[in-house]
């Protein structure tokens, strides 16, 4: 699994491949029409295509004499999943939690305390 995401993430990171991928949610298109938009030769388009689909991001298939593009958000999926899980947690109230920390032990003892005896002046 590990290598399926480094591959999508791979693949999310350019902003070409990333807006393919939104023309892509519209509907599949024709390679020339998604290469339309873009500054860039059919090649350097193909190229990016070939990563998406590596990525299984996107499958291609001939239809007639044209190739087509179409969206597979299965792929995403997974790298949703896996980015989920660091969204699990709430961040700790650090406030809240010293005084529930307060309540059940007392308040805290003062720094200045425990260093005298350390000195062994308290």
């Amino acid at each position: 699994m590990s290598d399926d995401l480094d591959a999508v993430f791979s693949a999310l990171a350019d902003p070409t491949r990333r807006a393919i991928l939104t023309m892509l949610l519209e509907d599949d298109m024709a390679v020339t029409d998604v290469a339309e938009p873009f500054e860039m030769s059919l090649a350097a388009i193909s190229k990016h295509l070939a990563i998406l689909t590596r990525a299984g991001l996107i499958s291609q298939e001939k239809r007639g004499r044209v190739k087509w593009c179409k969206l597979e958000p299965d792929a995403l999926r997974a790298a949703s999943v896996w980015m989920q899980g660091f969204g699990q947690f709430e961040p700790v109230n650090l406030d809240a939690f010293e005084r529930f920390l307060e309540f059940e032990f007392g308040p805290a003892p003062d720094p200045a305390d425990t260093a005298d005896r350390e000195d062994g002046a308290g």
